[in-house]
């Protein structure tokens, strides 16, 4: 009989949780107006709250859940300066200098987020420790070291390639034919960070609600031809002059334009128990957030202490029992690191994360209500830099500029409701994941 993987005080709930369990905030009652609801409590919702609170504006944030109960409590805590396409593909579409001026957004959410952490004294292990990324197949190596190439200097991302036979200083395991690390990406705690921001949000004066799930919004057309709304939630009605949708994968048919542009992806994480002294060191010794080249993502990390090991990927699309993705998870695990094959998973959990079919994140307007949402897996940063770009909107900062505003939203006509299209998407990942 095999042995189980899960050790005797297993939990189906995020490692994270256990030094930051989840808030308990606001009222069991609304006031009847505010200036600004917005719907989401995770990082964007706080961050664009931060911003409409501390400039004077009665600031409501009002989650269906504890806040930050979604992903900004359940991901990796691996923050990068990811915009998902490439600059030639960028350059193509929008011309080089518009190009560069969206690759150069990712840059600025990452350092934006190192001056929030260091200038609010937020405790949530903030470290620039650097990403490995990993190529799983020499054809993979050769593309990436191609890719590596036509990043432009001028975006400092300075990455260093590293050749097969030195891959052992950056990552103990044969399973990969070389990589790349982009020293400067960098991890986090994020429930300590969400903690942190929520913190910052209140004392700003934003009043933060939670199990209050809005059912409707209703839009007005005043006398100056300006819209105002009404927004109908679990706790009762509020009016507010703007609405701020920051849901992201989460988003519902309460906002449905939204709905139809977002394509919620399950991201599965699990974290081992206490390893054995000196292993966390040995298999990624420079503390590296590591993912690789494989088109189903896998990411992980050693913890803030460099006791366990986190490991994350999109092994599923709708799975709902965490023991069944554990499973899935351990085994990736132990393909890179067969060491680990007998220790045991303390923690098993997921989130939703919000794509976008142009794989970019998008913030705007639509019929008066604001939004800010999509990151494709780049959660951290985007979304934290992008809602407070939202709330300097919102109050009409010129601030709140950014390379992203004006761009099409895509949404698919096929798609209304349910991402039908991601199983054979998947299959067909898997099929090319194998063949490479």
């Amino acid at each position: 009989m095999k042995a189980s993987i899960f050790s005797d005080d297993f939990k189906a709930s995020p490692y994270w949780w256990e030094r930051s369990p989840r808030p308990q905030t606001g009222s069991d009652s609304l006031p009847a107006s505010a200036d600004v609801v917005i719907i989401g409590s995770g990082y964007t919702g706080l961050c664009a709250a931060i911003q409409t609170a501390g400039h004077g504006r009665h600031t409501i944030v009002v989650d269906a859940q504890d806040a930050g109960w979604g992903c900004s409590s359940r991901n990796g805590g691996q923050i990068s300066t990811s915009i998902k396409p490439t600059y030639p593909q960028l350059a193509k579409k929008y011309g080089a200098d518009a190009a560069m001026d969206l690759l150069r957004e990712g840059n600025h959410a990452l350092n934006w987020v190192e001056s929030v952490v260091r200038d609010n004294h937020i405790d949530c292990d903030f470290r620039r420790v650097g990403r490995f990324y990993g190529a799983h197949s020499k054809t993979a190596f050769a593309a990436l070291q191609d890719r590596v190439r036509r990043i432009p200097e001028a975006l400092n991302a300075a990455p260093r390639i590293i050749q097969p036979g030195e891959q052992h200083t950056e990552i103990g395991s044969d399973y990969y034919h070389g990589g790349v690390v982009f020293p400067h990406h960098a991890s986090l705690d994020p429930g300590r960070y969400h903690r942190g921001l929520l913190e910052c949000a209140i004392s700003a004066g934003a009043e933060v609600v939670s199990h209050c799930k809005v059912g409707n919004i209703q839009t007005s057309r005043g006398q100056n031809r300006r819209e105002s709304f009404t927004v109908t939630t679990a706790k009762g009605v509020i009016a507010a002059r703007d609405v701020i949708v920051a849901t992201s994968g989460y988003t519902s048919g309460v906002t449905p334009w939204q709905r139809r542009r977002i394509i919620p992806i399950g991201s599965y994480v699990i974290a081992t128990e206490p390893l054995p002294q000196g292993l966390a060191e040995k298999l990624i010794p420079n503390q590296r957030v590591v993912t690789d080249t494989l088109k189903l993502v896998v990411y992980y990390r050693t913890c803030p202490q460099r006791k366990r090991l986190l490991f994350g990927g999109r092994v599923s699309l709708n799975e709902t029992d965490c023991r069944v993705s554990a499973s899935r998870l351990h085994e990736l695990m132990v393909c890179r690191f067969p060491e680990l094959e007998s220790v045991k998973i303390s923690h098993s959990w997921m989130g939703i994360v919000g794509y976008t079919f142009d794989q970019m994140p998008h913030l705007g307007q639509n019929r008066g209500i604001y939004y800010s949402m999509g990151y494709c897996g780049s959660g951290i940063a985007l979304a934290s830099y992008f809602g407070m770009k939202t709330g300097l909107k919102v109050v009409g900062h010129p601030h709140g500029e950014t390379a992203f505003d004006g761009l099409a939203f895509p949404g698919r006509i096929y798609y209304r409701r349910k991402p039908w299209f991601l199983a054979p998407s998947i299959a067909c990942y898997r099929y090319i994941d194998k063949r490479r």
